[in-house]
């Protein structure tokens, strides 16, 4: 018998959860956003903390989340010019969910070892 499909069925149009979720659903996203919670900071210091982020994929994000209203940057008068990115009051409106979801992702690593754990003995 063969399964039947359901139809994908579209948020509402102006669905809250679904503008915050396209947000955090980008990659590294919700990493950036995290890295910035500590304070400003400039490009090096984020890819130094993210080494796994191509720096061609950090910078697609940080233009995305400014654009977005999420995080501002700020061109400092130094030679060379250098720029300092910090999240806005929205983007300090998710740190608490983020903080959440690390919470919850601890939770569920630390019964993944303890399963493996128990398999292995």
């Amino acid at each position: 018998m063969a399964l039947k499909l359901r139809r994908r069925v579209p948020p509402p149009p102006g669905c809250p959860m679904s503008a915050c979720m396209s947000l955090l659903g980008g990659v590294w996203t919700p990493e950036v956003i995290w890295n910035l919670s500590q304070g400003p900071r400039r490009f090096s210091e984020m890819r130094r903390c993210m080494p796994a982020i191509s720096a061609k994929v950090l910078s697609a994000r940080l233009k995305d989340l400014e654009e977005r209203g999420v995080l501002s940057r700020t061109v400092l008068a130094t030679t060379p010019p250098s720029v300092e990115y910090a999240l806005t009051d929205l983007g300090e409106e998710l740190i608490p969910a983020i903080r959440a979801i690390v919470e919850v992702g601890s939770k569920l690593h630390s019964r993944m070892k303890e399963e493996a754990a128990r398999l292995a003995a």
